[in-house]
Parts: structure tokens; sequence; C-alpha cells
């Protein structure tokens, strides 16, 4: 069993900056993926960042260059730092945890999800 809890949500104006917490506790099996989510009232959920146990990084299109997605192993926890933020950054951020991602082992629905913080971006 795995927990997930993010923190580091809150209100800031455009242009600004925020960095989001997420830290994992219980069994967490080494090889994985942490992925960044966002959810915005009316809009479908939408991958932000994500990264591998080995340090591989993608970024969706609409964040590259502003945000930036790391992780300390010995904490299990996975950071979103957000620079330069726009109002339609706002949205919930949720954390998910992906074991065994990368693996022919990996399964969807063994994926953990944190309870998500919410992001504010006034103009």
């Amino acid at each position: 069993q795995v927990q997930l809890v993010e923190s580091g949500g809150g209100l800031v104006q455009a242009g600004g900056s925020l960095r989001l917490s997420c830290a994992a506790s219980g069994s967490i099996v080494s090889i994985n993926a942490m992925v960044w989510y966002r959810q915005a009232p009316g809009k479908q959920r939408e991958l932000v960042a994500s990264i591998t146990s080995g340090g591989n990084t993608n970024y969706a299109d609409s964040v590259k260059g502003r945000f930036t997605i790391s992780r300390d192993n010995a904490k299990n926890t996975v950071y979103l730092q957000m620079n330069s933020l726009k109002p339609e950054d706002t949205a919930v951020y949720y954390c998910k945890l992906s074991p065994l991602y990368g693996t022919i082992w990996y399964r969807p629905e063994n994926d953990y999800w944190g309870q998500g913080t919410q992001v504010t971006v006034s103009s």
C-alpha cells in the first residue's frame, strides 16, 4: 500500500512561481514513474510532467520551458517547480505513482493517486 500527499499549492500572480511537492510512503517499488497531472473545471485531466526512477523526464508542450519536474529518491518525493505561471495554469494538480512503469509488469490499475492541491494564478 502506498500513500501520496501533495503540498505547495496556493494563489500566485501571473508571472510568479510555485513549487509543488508530493511525498510517497509505504511499499514503493524502486522501478516506477512519478507523474503530475492537472484538471481545471470543465476540462479533461491532462498530463503535465513525468519522471521515471531512472531520471527520464517528459513535459506537456504547454509547460515546456516553464516547469521542471524532479525527484528525491531518498525521500520518495517528486517536485514540480512552476515558473512564469499563467492564468491557464490554474487547476487542481494531482500526483501519481506508477509502479513498474516501463516494464512488462506495469498495470494502470496499480497506480496510486494523491488528493490534489489547488493552484490558482491571477491575472
